[in-house]
Protein backbone atom coordinates (compact mmCIF):
# COMPACT_ATOMS: atom_id res chain seq x y z
CA UNK A 1 0.00 0.00 0.00
CA UNK A 2 1.75 3.00 -0.82
CA UNK A 3 1.67 6.54 1.21
CA UNK A 4 -1.35 8.35 -0.87
CA UNK A 5 -3.33 5.30 -0.28
CA UNK A 6 -2.55 5.14 3.40
CA UNK A 7 -3.15 8.66 4.12
CA UNK A 8 -6.38 8.67 2.14
CA UNK A 9 -7.37 5.52 4.43
CA UNK A 10 -6.21 7.28 7.38
CA UNK A 11 -8.76 9.73 7.27
CA UNK A 12 -11.80 7.42 7.12
CA UNK A 13 -10.14 5.82 9.84
CA UNK A 14 -10.21 8.71 11.70
CA UNK A 15 -13.46 9.64 11.28
CA UNK A 16 -14.57 6.15 11.92
CA UNK A 17 -13.21 5.91 15.63
CA UNK A 18 -15.22 9.42 16.08
CA UNK A 19 -18.20 8.20 14.60
CA UNK A 20 -18.86 4.86 16.17
CA UNK A 21 -18.37 6.30 19.90
CA UNK A 22 -21.50 8.55 19.30
CA UNK A 23 -23.33 6.47 16.42
CA UNK A 24 -27.16 5.56 17.26
CA UNK A 25 -27.18 2.15 18.63
CA UNK A 26 -23.64 2.01 19.89
CA UNK A 27 -25.40 -0.69 22.02
CA UNK A 28 -26.35 -2.99 19.69
CA UNK A 29 -23.59 -5.79 19.22
CA UNK A 30 -25.38 -7.10 15.90
CA UNK A 31 -25.33 -3.13 14.34
CA UNK A 32 -21.83 -2.42 15.98
CA UNK A 33 -20.54 -5.51 14.54
CA UNK A 34 -22.21 -4.79 11.06
CA UNK A 35 -20.20 -1.45 10.86
CA UNK A 36 -17.04 -2.71 12.49
CA UNK A 37 -16.86 -5.40 9.56
CA UNK A 38 -18.01 -3.29 7.04
CA UNK A 39 -15.21 -0.71 7.77
CA UNK A 40 -12.78 -3.46 8.16
CA UNK A 41 -13.78 -4.26 4.85
CA UNK A 42 -13.71 -1.50 3.37
CA UNK A 43 -10.14 -0.21 4.78
CA UNK A 44 -8.90 -3.90 3.22
CA UNK A 45 -10.06 -2.99 -0.16
CA UNK A 46 -9.97 0.82 -0.22
CA UNK A 47 -11.57 2.72 -3.27
CA UNK A 48 -12.04 0.94 -6.09
CA UNK A 49 -9.89 1.60 -9.58
CA UNK A 50 -10.19 1.21 -12.87
CA UNK A 51 -8.27 -1.85 -13.15
CA UNK A 52 -11.48 -2.93 -11.18
CA UNK A 53 -13.95 -4.03 -14.40
CA UNK A 54 -17.05 -2.88 -12.39
CA UNK A 55 -15.26 -0.01 -12.36
CA UNK A 56 -13.51 0.49 -15.62
CA UNK A 57 -14.96 3.40 -17.37
CA UNK A 58 -14.92 5.69 -14.21
CA UNK A 59 -12.22 6.91 -11.94
CA UNK A 60 -13.05 8.20 -8.22
CA UNK A 61 -9.55 9.82 -7.75
CA UNK A 62 -11.46 12.74 -7.35
CA UNK A 63 -13.24 11.37 -4.32
CA UNK A 64 -10.38 9.53 -3.17
CA UNK A 65 -8.18 12.63 -3.09
CA UNK A 66 -10.67 14.78 -1.22
CA UNK A 67 -10.40 15.65 2.35
CA UNK A 68 -14.09 15.32 3.31
CA UNK A 69 -15.35 15.21 6.56
CA UNK A 70 -18.38 13.69 8.13
CA UNK A 71 -21.18 16.06 8.04
CA UNK A 72 -23.02 17.13 11.18
CA UNK A 73 -26.59 17.44 11.57
CA UNK A 74 -27.78 21.56 10.91
CA UNK A 75 -29.09 23.65 13.59
CA UNK A 76 -32.79 24.54 13.14
CA UNK A 77 -31.96 28.26 12.15
CA UNK A 78 -30.02 27.07 9.50
CA UNK A 79 -32.13 24.52 8.58
CA UNK A 80 -34.69 27.43 8.01
CA UNK A 81 -32.77 28.88 5.91
CA UNK A 82 -33.48 26.30 3.03
CA UNK A 83 -37.28 26.36 3.11
CA UNK A 84 -37.91 28.13 0.31
CA UNK A 85 -35.59 25.11 -1.70
CA UNK A 86 -37.36 22.51 0.17
CA UNK A 87 -40.53 23.37 -0.54
CA UNK A 88 -39.78 23.75 -4.18
CA UNK A 89 -39.49 20.11 -4.65
CA UNK A 90 -42.69 18.88 -3.00
CA UNK A 91 -44.64 16.54 -5.00
CA UNK A 92 -48.11 17.34 -4.80
CA UNK A 93 -50.65 14.44 -3.93
CA UNK A 94 -47.73 12.42 -2.13
CA UNK A 95 -49.11 10.64 1.24
CA UNK A 96 -46.28 11.26 3.11
CA UNK A 97 -42.86 13.15 2.84
CA UNK A 98 -39.35 12.77 4.67
CA UNK A 99 -36.62 15.28 4.33
CA UNK A 100 -33.10 14.83 5.27
CA UNK A 101 -30.35 17.36 5.35
CA UNK A 102 -26.88 16.27 4.70
CA UNK A 103 -28.11 12.85 5.83
CA UNK A 104 -29.73 14.07 8.93
CA UNK A 105 -33.34 13.84 9.33
CA UNK A 106 -35.12 16.87 9.12
CA UNK A 107 -38.67 16.80 10.90
CA UNK A 108 -39.04 20.34 10.42
CA UNK A 109 -40.00 20.05 6.35
CA UNK A 110 -41.48 16.34 7.01
CA UNK A 111 -45.06 15.37 7.00
CA UNK A 112 -45.75 11.75 7.82
CA UNK A 113 -49.44 12.04 9.82
CA UNK A 114 -51.64 11.20 6.81
CA UNK A 115 -50.23 7.73 6.06
CA UNK A 116 -52.92 4.86 6.65
CA UNK A 117 -53.16 1.98 8.79
CA UNK A 118 -50.56 -0.65 8.12
CA UNK A 119 -48.22 1.70 6.49
CA UNK A 120 -44.90 2.77 8.67
CA UNK A 121 -42.59 5.19 8.07
CA UNK A 122 -39.90 6.61 10.31
CA UNK A 123 -36.32 7.49 10.49
CA UNK A 124 -33.84 5.30 10.97
CA UNK A 125 -32.11 6.60 13.63
CA UNK A 126 -34.93 6.53 15.94
CA UNK A 127 -35.96 3.13 14.76
CA UNK A 128 -32.74 2.21 15.85
CA UNK A 129 -32.91 4.03 19.66
CA UNK A 130 -36.63 2.62 20.07
CA UNK A 131 -37.25 -0.63 18.38
CA UNK A 132 -34.18 -1.83 16.75
CA UNK A 133 -35.60 -5.53 16.86
CA UNK A 134 -37.46 -4.81 13.76
CA UNK A 135 -34.15 -4.20 11.92
CA UNK A 136 -31.96 -6.53 12.90
CA UNK A 137 -33.48 -9.16 10.53
CA UNK A 138 -32.85 -7.14 7.47
CA UNK A 139 -30.62 -3.67 7.63
CA UNK A 140 -27.26 -4.90 5.99
CA UNK A 141 -27.89 -8.73 5.12
CA UNK A 142 -28.80 -7.88 1.83
CA UNK A 143 -26.34 -5.23 0.63
CA UNK A 144 -22.77 -6.80 -1.19
CA UNK A 145 -20.22 -4.71 0.76
CA UNK A 146 -17.90 -7.00 -0.10
CA UNK A 147 -18.30 -6.43 -3.95
CA UNK A 148 -18.57 -2.65 -3.90
CA UNK A 149 -16.46 -0.56 -1.44
CA UNK A 150 -19.22 2.12 -1.21
CA UNK A 151 -21.39 -0.33 0.23
CA UNK A 152 -18.99 -1.43 2.86
CA UNK A 153 -18.16 2.61 3.70
CA UNK A 154 -22.05 3.38 3.78
CA UNK A 155 -22.74 0.57 6.04
CA UNK A 156 -20.07 1.40 7.88
CA UNK A 157 -21.28 5.35 8.42
CA UNK A 158 -24.57 4.27 8.37
CA UNK A 159 -26.92 6.04 11.11
CA UNK A 160 -29.97 8.01 9.57
CA UNK A 161 -32.18 7.49 6.89
CA UNK A 162 -35.92 6.07 5.58
CA UNK A 163 -37.30 3.22 7.60
CA UNK A 164 -40.46 2.62 5.44
CA UNK A 165 -42.62 -0.85 6.35
CA UNK A 166 -45.89 -1.77 4.52
CA UNK A 167 -47.94 -4.64 5.69
CA UNK A 168 -49.61 -7.61 4.48
CA UNK A 169 -52.16 -6.95 1.80
CA UNK A 170 -51.87 -3.13 2.15
CA UNK A 171 -52.23 -0.38 -0.82
CA UNK A 172 -50.64 2.40 -0.82
CA UNK A 173 -51.38 4.45 -3.69
CA UNK A 174 -49.89 8.03 -3.44
CA UNK A 175 -45.94 8.06 -3.51
CA UNK A 176 -43.83 8.28 -0.44
CA UNK A 177 -41.25 11.00 -0.55
CA UNK A 178 -37.45 10.70 0.57
CA UNK A 179 -36.07 14.32 -0.46
CA UNK A 180 -32.06 13.95 0.69
CA UNK A 181 -30.45 17.50 0.72
CA UNK A 182 -26.80 17.85 0.61
CA UNK A 183 -25.51 21.28 1.75
CA UNK A 184 -21.79 21.89 1.71
CA UNK A 185 -19.79 23.60 4.36
CA UNK A 186 -16.54 25.61 4.74
CA UNK A 187 -14.46 22.09 4.04
CA UNK A 188 -15.55 19.46 1.90
CA UNK A 189 -18.59 17.42 3.52
CA UNK A 190 -19.98 13.43 3.09
CA UNK A 191 -22.98 11.85 4.22
CA UNK A 192 -24.00 8.46 4.23
CA UNK A 193 -27.98 8.15 4.08
CA UNK A 194 -29.15 4.41 4.23
CA UNK A 195 -32.77 3.74 3.51
CA UNK A 196 -34.73 0.41 4.42
CA UNK A 197 -37.85 -0.34 2.27
CA UNK A 198 -39.92 -3.82 3.47
CA UNK A 199 -43.01 -4.15 1.62
CA UNK A 200 -44.88 -7.31 2.85
CA UNK A 201 -46.53 -10.21 0.70
CA UNK A 202 -49.53 -9.12 -1.60
CA UNK A 203 -48.26 -5.06 -0.29
CA UNK A 204 -48.08 -2.50 -3.55
CA UNK A 205 -45.95 1.06 -2.54
CA UNK A 206 -44.27 3.48 -4.52
CA UNK A 207 -41.57 5.36 -3.24
CA UNK A 208 -39.43 8.69 -4.71
CA UNK A 209 -35.79 8.75 -3.45
CA UNK A 210 -34.76 12.20 -4.72
CA UNK A 211 -31.61 13.79 -4.17
CA UNK A 212 -30.13 18.02 -4.67
CA UNK A 213 -27.08 19.55 -3.46
CA UNK A 214 -27.31 22.91 -2.60
CA UNK A 215 -24.43 25.71 -3.00
CA UNK A 216 -21.58 25.38 -5.23
CA UNK A 217 -19.09 23.86 -2.26
CA UNK A 218 -17.56 20.01 -2.87
CA UNK A 219 -19.88 16.87 -0.94
CA UNK A 220 -19.85 13.51 -0.95
CA UNK A 221 -23.24 11.62 -0.53
CA UNK A 222 -22.88 7.83 -0.70
CA UNK A 223 -26.29 6.49 -0.50
CA UNK A 224 -27.17 3.05 -0.03
CA UNK A 225 -31.15 1.57 -0.12
CA UNK A 226 -32.19 -2.02 0.69
CA UNK A 227 -35.63 -2.96 -1.15
CA UNK A 228 -37.16 -5.79 0.28
CA UNK A 229 -40.55 -7.60 -1.97
CA UNK A 230 -42.20 -9.85 -0.24
CA UNK A 231 -44.33 -12.50 -2.30
CA UNK A 232 -46.90 -10.80 -4.51
CA UNK A 233 -46.03 -7.03 -3.52
CA UNK A 234 -46.10 -5.06 -6.26
CA UNK A 235 -43.39 -1.99 -5.39
CA UNK A 236 -42.20 1.15 -7.71
CA UNK A 237 -39.02 2.86 -6.76
CA UNK A 238 -38.12 6.24 -8.40
CA UNK A 239 -34.76 7.68 -8.17
CA UNK A 240 -34.27 11.04 -8.85
CA UNK A 241 -30.86 13.05 -8.96
CA UNK A 242 -30.33 16.91 -8.99
CA UNK A 243 -26.43 17.79 -8.90
CA UNK A 244 -24.34 20.47 -9.05
CA UNK A 245 -20.83 20.84 -10.07
CA UNK A 246 -19.64 20.26 -6.69
CA UNK A 247 -21.25 16.76 -6.21
CA UNK A 248 -19.78 13.80 -5.92
CA UNK A 249 -23.26 11.10 -5.78
CA UNK A 250 -22.89 7.29 -5.28
CA UNK A 251 -26.23 5.45 -5.31
CA UNK A 252 -26.92 2.02 -4.43
CA UNK A 253 -30.46 0.13 -5.09
CA UNK A 254 -30.04 -3.57 -3.75
CA UNK A 255 -33.74 -5.31 -4.35
CA UNK A 256 -34.51 -8.72 -3.08
CA UNK A 257 -37.41 -9.84 -4.83
CA UNK A 258 -39.62 -12.92 -3.37
CA UNK A 259 -42.21 -15.41 -5.30
CA UNK A 260 -44.34 -13.11 -7.93
CA UNK A 261 -43.05 -9.78 -6.75
CA UNK A 262 -43.20 -7.22 -9.32
CA UNK A 263 -40.51 -4.55 -8.60
CA UNK A 264 -39.93 -1.55 -10.95
CA UNK A 265 -36.76 0.73 -10.60
CA UNK A 266 -37.20 4.70 -12.47
CA UNK A 267 -33.53 5.95 -12.59
CA UNK A 268 -33.99 9.83 -13.46
CA UNK A 269 -30.50 11.57 -13.62
CA UNK A 270 -29.54 15.13 -14.12
CA UNK A 271 -26.23 16.14 -13.66
CA UNK A 272 -23.58 16.35 -10.39
CA UNK A 273 -19.98 16.19 -11.02
CA UNK A 274 -19.27 12.41 -10.87
CA UNK A 275 -22.81 10.83 -10.42
CA UNK A 276 -22.58 6.38 -10.10
CA UNK A 277 -25.90 5.05 -10.14
CA UNK A 278 -25.67 1.40 -8.82
CA UNK A 279 -29.15 -1.04 -9.16
CA UNK A 280 -28.60 -4.73 -7.91
CA UNK A 281 -31.97 -6.58 -8.06
CA UNK A 282 -32.23 -10.81 -7.61
CA UNK A 283 -34.95 -12.36 -8.39
CA UNK A 284 -34.79 -14.77 -5.60
CA UNK A 285 -38.48 -16.49 -5.81
CA UNK A 286 -40.28 -18.00 -8.90
CA UNK A 287 -42.24 -16.00 -10.84
CA UNK A 288 -40.67 -12.34 -10.13
CA UNK A 289 -41.23 -9.71 -12.66
CA UNK A 290 -38.39 -6.75 -12.59
CA UNK A 291 -38.07 -3.88 -14.84
CA UNK A 292 -34.90 -1.05 -14.35
CA UNK A 293 -35.97 2.11 -16.98
CA UNK A 294 -33.53 4.83 -16.74
CA UNK A 295 -32.33 8.21 -18.07
CA UNK A 296 -29.27 10.36 -17.91
CA UNK A 297 -28.70 13.20 -18.93
CA UNK A 298 -24.80 15.25 -18.77
CA UNK A 299 -23.33 18.08 -19.86
CA UNK A 300 -20.45 20.59 -19.77
CA UNK A 301 -17.63 18.22 -17.76
CA UNK A 302 -20.49 16.08 -15.78
CA UNK A 303 -19.83 12.17 -15.39
CA UNK A 304 -22.84 9.84 -15.25
CA UNK A 305 -21.91 6.01 -14.27
CA UNK A 306 -25.28 3.41 -14.85
CA UNK A 307 -24.15 -0.01 -13.27
CA UNK A 308 -26.73 -2.22 -13.76
CA UNK A 309 -26.76 -6.39 -12.45
CA UNK A 310 -29.97 -8.63 -12.61
CA UNK A 311 -29.36 -11.79 -11.13
CA UNK A 312 -32.09 -14.54 -11.79
CA UNK A 313 -31.71 -16.80 -9.41
CA UNK A 314 -35.12 -18.53 -9.70
CA UNK A 315 -37.25 -19.69 -12.37
CA UNK A 316 -39.68 -18.45 -14.82
CA UNK A 317 -38.56 -14.83 -13.59
CA UNK A 318 -38.74 -11.90 -16.37
CA UNK A 319 -36.76 -8.53 -16.63
CA UNK A 320 -36.50 -5.61 -18.71
CA UNK A 321 -33.51 -3.29 -18.88
CA UNK A 322 -34.17 0.14 -20.87
CA UNK A 323 -31.71 3.08 -20.26
CA UNK A 324 -31.75 6.29 -22.62
CA UNK A 325 -28.94 8.64 -21.86
CA UNK A 326 -28.42 12.13 -23.82
CA UNK A 327 -24.85 13.32 -23.32
CA UNK A 328 -23.76 16.96 -24.35
CA UNK A 329 -20.55 19.22 -24.17
CA UNK A 330 -17.33 17.03 -22.89
CA UNK A 331 -20.35 15.01 -20.63
CA UNK A 332 -19.12 11.14 -20.01
CA UNK A 333 -21.73 8.39 -20.02
CA UNK A 334 -21.60 4.78 -18.81
CA UNK A 335 -23.69 2.33 -19.17
CA UNK A 336 -22.63 -1.15 -17.92
CA UNK A 337 -25.59 -3.51 -17.92
CA UNK A 338 -24.92 -7.34 -16.58
CA UNK A 339 -27.90 -9.97 -16.42
CA UNK A 340 -26.74 -13.46 -14.34
CA UNK A 341 -28.66 -16.82 -14.98
CA UNK A 342 -27.60 -18.86 -12.35
CA UNK A 343 -28.15 -22.53 -13.13
CA UNK A 344 -31.52 -23.00 -11.27
CA UNK A 345 -32.99 -20.28 -13.01
CA UNK A 346 -34.83 -22.00 -16.14
CA UNK A 347 -37.44 -20.44 -18.47
CA UNK A 348 -35.45 -17.30 -17.78
CA UNK A 349 -36.99 -14.06 -19.88
CA UNK A 350 -34.37 -11.08 -20.19
CA UNK A 351 -33.97 -7.86 -21.70
CA UNK A 352 -31.30 -5.66 -22.01
CA UNK A 353 -31.56 -2.64 -24.12
CA UNK A 354 -29.41 1.01 -23.69
CA UNK A 355 -29.69 3.85 -26.83
CA UNK A 356 -27.75 6.83 -25.91
CA UNK A 357 -27.40 10.66 -27.94
CA UNK A 358 -24.43 13.05 -27.81
CA UNK A 359 -25.25 16.29 -28.64
CA UNK A 360 -21.53 17.17 -29.04
CA UNK A 361 -18.32 15.45 -30.58
CA UNK A 362 -16.69 15.70 -27.61
CA UNK A 363 -19.19 14.00 -25.48
CA UNK A 364 -18.35 10.04 -24.84
CA UNK A 365 -20.58 7.20 -23.78
CA UNK A 366 -19.28 4.10 -23.15
CA UNK A 367 -21.65 1.12 -23.09
CA UNK A 368 -21.50 -2.51 -22.30
CA UNK A 369 -24.26 -4.54 -22.04
CA UNK A 370 -23.29 -8.06 -20.81
CA UNK A 371 -24.68 -11.75 -20.53
CA UNK A 372 -23.97 -14.89 -18.02
CA UNK A 373 -25.96 -17.73 -18.21
CA UNK A 374 -25.55 -20.51 -16.43
CA UNK A 375 -29.52 -22.19 -17.55
CA UNK A 376 -30.15 -23.80 -20.48
CA UNK A 377 -34.06 -22.71 -21.31
CA UNK A 378 -33.65 -19.07 -20.98
CA UNK A 379 -34.44 -15.78 -23.69
CA UNK A 380 -31.67 -13.28 -23.33
CA UNK A 381 -31.15 -10.33 -25.45
CA UNK A 382 -29.26 -7.07 -25.09
CA UNK A 383 -27.72 -4.48 -27.22
CA UNK A 384 -26.87 -0.74 -27.21
CA UNK A 385 -27.09 2.24 -29.82
CA UNK A 386 -24.73 5.27 -29.90
CA UNK A 387 -26.17 8.13 -32.68
CA UNK A 388 -26.95 11.72 -33.19
CA UNK A 389 -30.22 13.78 -33.48
CA UNK A 390 -31.69 12.89 -36.97
CA UNK A 391 -30.50 15.94 -39.54
CA UNK A 392 -33.86 14.11 -41.61
CA UNK A 393 -35.97 14.53 -38.66
CA UNK A 394 -35.10 18.24 -37.47
CA UNK A 395 -35.08 19.29 -41.29
CA UNK A 396 -38.79 17.77 -41.03
CA UNK A 397 -39.77 19.77 -38.28
CA UNK A 398 -38.03 23.10 -39.56
CA UNK A 399 -39.87 23.00 -42.98
CA UNK A 400 -43.31 23.28 -40.67
CA UNK A 401 -42.57 26.30 -39.51
CA UNK A 402 -41.13 25.14 -36.14
CA UNK A 403 -37.79 26.96 -34.94
CA UNK A 404 -34.42 24.98 -34.86
CA UNK A 405 -34.75 25.50 -30.80
CA UNK A 406 -37.68 23.91 -30.20
CA UNK A 407 -37.26 21.34 -32.94
CA UNK A 408 -34.42 20.51 -31.06
CA UNK A 409 -36.27 20.45 -27.66
CA UNK A 410 -39.14 18.16 -29.15
CA UNK A 411 -36.69 15.37 -30.77
CA UNK A 412 -35.04 15.26 -27.04
CA UNK A 413 -38.11 15.21 -25.33
CA UNK A 414 -39.37 12.43 -27.73
CA UNK A 415 -36.32 10.76 -27.08
CA UNK A 416 -36.85 10.75 -22.93
CA UNK A 417 -40.45 10.21 -23.27
CA UNK A 418 -40.09 6.31 -23.80
CA UNK A 419 -39.04 6.02 -20.52
CA UNK A 420 -41.36 7.84 -19.01
CA UNK A 421 -44.00 6.27 -20.78
CA UNK A 422 -42.68 3.23 -18.52
CA UNK A 423 -43.84 5.09 -15.32
CA UNK A 424 -47.46 4.69 -14.21
CA UNK A 425 -49.20 7.55 -14.42
CA UNK A 426 -49.51 9.30 -10.88
CA UNK A 427 -47.53 12.29 -8.77
CA UNK A 428 -44.55 10.70 -9.33
CA UNK A 429 -44.27 10.11 -12.86
CA UNK A 430 -45.95 13.89 -13.27
CA UNK A 431 -43.17 15.13 -11.18
CA UNK A 432 -40.21 13.33 -13.11
CA UNK A 433 -41.97 14.82 -16.31
CA UNK A 434 -40.98 18.08 -14.72
CA UNK A 435 -37.73 18.22 -14.05
CA UNK A 436 -36.46 16.21 -16.80
CA UNK A 437 -38.55 18.92 -19.51
CA UNK A 438 -36.93 21.81 -17.82
CA UNK A 439 -33.59 20.12 -18.34
CA UNK A 440 -34.33 19.29 -21.52
CA UNK A 441 -34.63 22.94 -22.36
CA UNK A 442 -31.71 23.83 -21.02
CA UNK A 443 -29.86 21.41 -22.87
CA UNK A 444 -31.74 22.31 -26.10
CA UNK A 445 -29.97 25.60 -25.62
CA UNK A 446 -26.59 25.02 -25.21
CA UNK A 447 -26.57 22.44 -27.94
CA UNK A 448 -27.61 24.76 -30.44
CA UNK A 449 -24.70 27.50 -29.24
CA UNK A 450 -22.61 24.75 -29.31
CA UNK A 451 -23.49 23.40 -32.96
CA UNK A 452 -23.46 26.85 -34.65
CA UNK A 453 -19.85 27.33 -33.33
CA UNK A 454 -18.82 23.96 -35.71
CA UNK A 455 -18.15 24.07 -39.00
CA UNK A 456 -20.63 23.10 -41.74
CA UNK A 457 -18.45 20.06 -42.58
CA UNK A 458 -18.10 19.05 -39.08
CA UNK A 459 -21.73 18.13 -38.95
CA UNK A 460 -22.33 14.77 -39.28
CA UNK A 461 -25.31 12.38 -38.06
CA UNK A 462 -24.81 8.87 -37.84
CA UNK A 463 -25.51 5.77 -35.98
CA UNK A 464 -23.37 2.72 -34.42
CA UNK A 465 -25.75 0.10 -33.50
CA UNK A 466 -24.02 -3.13 -32.00
CA UNK A 467 -25.88 -6.66 -30.81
Amino acid sequence: MNAIVQEQLGRYISAFDDFRKIAAGTALPWLTKLREDAFAQFAETGFPTPNVEDWRFTSVAPIAKTKFRLAEQLRTRELLALRDQVESCRIPGAAARMVFVNGHFAPEFSSLSCLPPGVFAVNLATQIAEKPQHLEPHLGRYLKIKRDPFCALNTAFMEDGAFLHIGRGRVLEAPVHLLLISVGGDVPLMNHPRNLVLAEEGAELTVVEEFLSLGDTTVFCNAATELVAGEGAVVSHYRIEQGNCGLFQISTLRIQQDKSANVSSHSVLLGGALVRNNVHPVLAGEGGVCLINGLFLGREREHVDNYMLVEHASAHCESRQFYHGILDDQAHGVFHGRIIVHKDAQKTDAKQTNRNLLLSDNAQIDTKPQLEIFADDVKCTHGATIGQIEENALFYLRARGIDELSARRLLLEAFANECLDRMKEGPARAHAAELIRAHIRRMATTAKKYREAQPETERVSHWEEFQ
